[in-house]
């Protein structure tokens, strides 16, 4: 992978690969996500064993973008309660664009039903990250339960991501007032 056409050809599919995961799902061919890449099958094959490794390859890269876009990694210091509440901005505000289908790490999750699928682990560790975030936000802000709470968290994050996704609800006001009524419960002022 030193040559720039080995490098070239690796980020056109896993760029491919993040487009078509993330719209289609996990059961597009591998003939589709070459064709898309532009690249041949051999060369997929040379670079990863499996679809499962490109699609682990994909999700493990769009992470950090990800993570940047829910402010996890860029929020300015502040109070606990207005970082975690900042997530759940991000998040109403991603799921008004016409192209969000949801958290991509929740969705290859419930789609591969796998936790031994490559994909799966690097999706659990991405979700793990969120969890392990509120947490700490949670015990900088004195929750009573910081780990009940930081879960709470991530169930609401998920179903909202989930339910906007499917374009089943607006979350226009909700998640954050959600999120706010889950940080009150537990004290975080």
């Amino acid at each position: 992978m030193s040559s720039t056409g080995t490098a070239s050809t690796r980020d056109r599919l896993l760029d491919a690969a993040a487009e078509l995961f993330y719209r289609e799902g996990a059961s597009i061919g591998v003939e589709t996500l070459c064709r898309t890449a532009g690249i041949s099958k051999r060369s997929m094959y040379q670079l990863f064993d499996s679809k499962d490794e490109v699609f682990a390859a994909s999700l493990r890269r769009r992470a950090p973008a990800y993570e940047e876009q829910l402010a996890l990694r860029t929020v300015e210091a502040g109070p606990p309660r207005t970082r975690i509440l900042y997530v759940f901005e991000r998040l109403e505000k991603l799921a008004e664009t016409a192209d969000y289908r949801g958290c991509p790490f929740l969705a290859a999750q419930v789609e591969l039903k796998d936790p031994g699928h490559p994909a799966s682990i690097v999706a659990e560790e991405v979700k793990r990250h969120l969890t392990d975030a509120f947490r700490a936000e949670a015990e900088r802000g004195g929750a009573a339960d910081p780990e009940l709470l930081a879960r709470q968290l991530t169930l609401v994050f998920d179903g909202a991501s989930a339910r906007a996704g499917a374009r089943v609800e607006s979350l226009a006001g909700l998640a954050v007032t959600t999120a706010a009524a889950l940080l009150d419960a537990a004290g975080v002022a």
